[in-house]
């Protein structure tokens, strides 16, 4: 998607959100190809983005809560300090994204794939992550979460990559 178009898109969900519904338009990035998008800081807020590619892109402290990345590819992303309240990831690829310090609180992640995503103990307060696969690394955060005695035996575990020198 051209810069142009992402950024008027953007515009008119940041009136839309302003006035309730009133003016402008909720985001609409369904299946949107917005690979290595640049969105650091963006209002996302309720915005679909149901199986749009954002694979590689800077979320870094976007506002992506209550939003619809059902099936998203975010393989590789940036969502440093990124705001995904309740926000809807499920069967999303998370593959290395960076969740550092990400707002997960109610996050579903009900069969994402978060193989050798980084995050800290933010994790404890996703709200599902039935069916998820993780790296054998995770382990120690993933066992810390309140629900895992719930999700235990659905969840995969894959080795860990090591990175290449």
């Amino acid at each position: 998607m051209k810069q142009s178009k992402l950024k008027a898109i953007l515009e008119d969900h940041i009136l839309w959100l302003g006035s309730d519904g009133k003016q402008g338009k909720c985001a609409y990035l369904e299946r949107a190809n917005l690979q290595d998008a640049y969105l650091q800081d963006a209002n996302l807020q309720g915005a679909n983005l149901w199986g749009a590619n954002l694979q590689g892109a800077n979320l870094w402290g976007a506002n992506l809560q209550r939003a619809n990345l059902h099936g998203a590819n975010l393989e590789g992303a940036n969502l440093q300090r990124a705001n995904l309240d309740a926000a809807n990831l499920w069967c999303a690829n998370l593959q290395r994204a960076d969740l550092e310090s990400a707002n997960l609180w109610c996050a579903n992640l009900d069969a994402a794939n978060l193989e050798g995503a980084k995050f800290t103990t933010n994790f404890k307060k996703v709200g599902w992550f039935v069916c998820a696969t993780f790296s054998e690394d995770q382990i120690p955060w993933v066992v810390l979460h309140p629900k895992y005695h719930v999700s235990a035996n659905n969840l995969k575990w894959v080795k860990a990559r090591q990175l290449s020198a």
